[in-house]
C-alpha cells in the first residue's frame, strides 16, 4: 500500500473496489484517506451521480451488469472490497426469494469475481459486506449461513455488526456490516476482537445471537465479534435536517385525508403534539397492515426527532413525508431529496439530480455515510495497518468534483 506524507503524520492510504457502488455513498464515508482503485454499477442513473462527485470517476468506473467483468482486467490489487449488494429479494417490501433471486442473489457473482482474485493472487485482504437486516432471516438464516461458507471456504475470518445509523444521524436505519479478513494475508491485533459474546455485545441483535449458537461448528470457528467502540451520543434531531424554505405542501384536503388514514393510536399522537405549544415536527409514512383479516392502508407517525428508514418505491415502500403541528395548524409535504441526503449523512456539497425520484432513490438505495466512516476508523484502518492502530488524522473531509 502507498504511503503519502501529510504534514508531519505519514498516512497509510489503503486501497480499494467498491461493487454495487450506487451514487457513492461508501465511498464518500471512507473519504480521501482511501485510494477508490475502482467503481461498479448497473444503473445508469446512479453510475450519472457518482461521475458528477467523484473527480477521477472516468478512469475507475464500469456501468455495467457485474456478471460482463472479468477479474483479470481489475487494476492493481485491493486491499478493501466492499460490496452493498442488492437487497430486494431480502428486505420486508421484496419478493421473499432471498440468495435465489435475480436481484440479492447477484452476491454470488461478486463471491466469483473475489475467487478468481485470490486464484490469481490479487485477493483482498479485507471484505465488507452490506446489507439490509433481513439478511438473518432469509430462508430462516440459511442464506445467510451460506455467503459465511463461501467466505470460510476462500480463508475468509468474519465477524458481523449490526449498526444503526440512529447512532450518528436522526435516522433509524438499521443495516447488518460482515467485515471478511483474509488471514494468511494480515494478522489481526487482538484488541480488535471483543471476547464478549451474544447479548452483551453492542453490535448485535437477539437474531445475529441466535444465528451464532446455531451457526455449525465450521463457521463458528471462523466467527468472531469485532471490538468496536460506541460512538458519542448523538446530538442531531429531525429538525436539524429540515429545509425551512421549502414549499412542497399538501393540500389542506390530502393532509386531511392522511389523517384519517391513522389508527386512533396514530391520531392520538397528533393531538398530543398539538397541545405543546410549539411546532412539531414528525414523520409519516404509508403502511399495510391487516385488521380483522383485512388488508388495510394506514398512516402512521412518529414525533420523537427521528425518521422511519428512508426506503425507496422501487423497493414497493411509500416515499416518507413530514407533518408539521404547531397549535390547531396541521401541515404535510413530501421529504425533499437533500432533506433524504441529509439523513443519510450526504453533506450538502453532493451533487443530486435533478429530479425527484433518482435524487430519492440515490438517497434511498445508499448507505449511511458517518456509519461507513465510524467503522472504516475503528475497524478496517485498524485491520489494514501494520501495527493494528490507527495511523491517520481525524474526520479529513472527501473533496469533491
Amino acid at each position: 500500500m502507498p504511503f503519502i506524507r501529510c504534514g508531519v503524520i505519514k498516512v497509510l492510504m489503503p486501497s480499494y473496489y467498491e461493487f454495487f457502488a450506487g451514487g457513492g455513498m461508501a465511498r464518500t464515508g471512507l473519504g480521501r484517506q482511501w485510494k477508490c482503485e475502482f467503481a461498479n454499477d448497473i444503473s445508469p442513473m446512479k453510475a450519472a451521480a457518482y461521475l458528477r462527485n467523484f473527480k477521477d470517476s472516468n478512469r475507475l468506473f464500469a456501468l455495467c451488469d457485474i456478471n460482463e467483468l472479468n477479474a483479470k482486467n481489475l487494476p492493481g490489487r485491493a486491499d478493501l472490497i466492499w460490496a452493498s449488494f442488492p437487497c430486494q429479494d431480502l428486505s420486508l417490501a421484496g419478493s421473499g426469494k432471498g440468495l435465489n433471486g435475480s436481484r440479492s442473489g447477484l452476491i454470488w457473482s461478486f463471491l466469483k469475481i473475489v475467487r478468481k482474485l485470490k486464484r490469481l493472487e490479487r485477493g483482498p485482504k479485507v471484505i465488507v459486506l452490506e446489507n439490509v437486516t433481513g439478511l438473518l432471516n432469509s430462508k430462516n438464516g440459511h442464506d445467510f449461513y451460506d455467503i459465511l461458507g463461501a467466505l470460510r471456504r476462500e480463508g475468509f475470518l468474519f465477524g458481523t455488526l449490526m449498526m444503526d445509523a440512529v447512532h450518528f444521524l436522526p435516522h433509524s436505519r438499521p443495516r447488518i456490516f460482515l467485515v471478511a479478513v483474509d488471514i494468511e494475508q494480515i494478522p489481526i491485533s487482538a484488541h480488535l476482537i471483543n471476547g464478549r459474546l451474544t447479548r452483551k455485545y453492542r453490535w448485535s441483535s437477539p437474531r445475529l445471537d441466535s444465528l451464532w449458537e446455531n451457526a455449525p461448528f465450521s463457521l463458528r470457528d471462523s466467527w468472531v465479534w469485532w471490538n468496536i467502540p460506541a460512538p458519542p451520543a448523538r446530538r442531531s434531531t429531525l429538525t436539524d435536517i429540515i429545509e425551512p424554505k421549502a414549499n412542497n405542501w399538501d393540500s389542506p384536503e390530502y393532509t386531511a385525508r392522511l389523517l384519517q388514514l391513522m389508527a386512533p393510536l396514530h391520531r392520538s399522537k397528533v393531538k398530543e403534539a398539538c397541545s405543546r405549544g410549539e411546532e412539531v415536527v414528525g414523520t409519516l409514512y404509508r403502511r399495510t397492515r391487516s385488521l380483522d383479516d383485512v388488508r388495510t392502508q394506514r398512516v402512521e407517525v412518529r414525533f420523537d426527532g427521528i425518521s422511519g428508514c428512508l426506503r425507496t418505491p422501487s423497493g414497493g415502500s411509500s416515499r416518507q413525508r413530514l407533518l408539521f403541528v404547531s397549535g390547531g395548524r396541521i401541515r404535510s409535504r413530501l421529504l425533499t431529496t437533500r432533506e433524504a441526503a441529509r439523513l443519510m449523512g450526504v453533506p450538502d456539497r453532493y451533487k443530486l439530480p435533478s429530479s425527484y425520484n433518482e435524487a430519492y432513490q440515490i438517497a434511498g438505495d445508499g448507505v449511511a455515510v458517518p456509519v461507513v466512516g465510524w467503522l472504516a476508523k475503528h475497524l478496517l484502518f485498524p485491520l489494514l495497518s501494520t501495527k493494528g492502530k490507527l495511523a491517520v488524522e481525524d474526520e479529513a473531509p472527501l473533496l469533491y468534483a
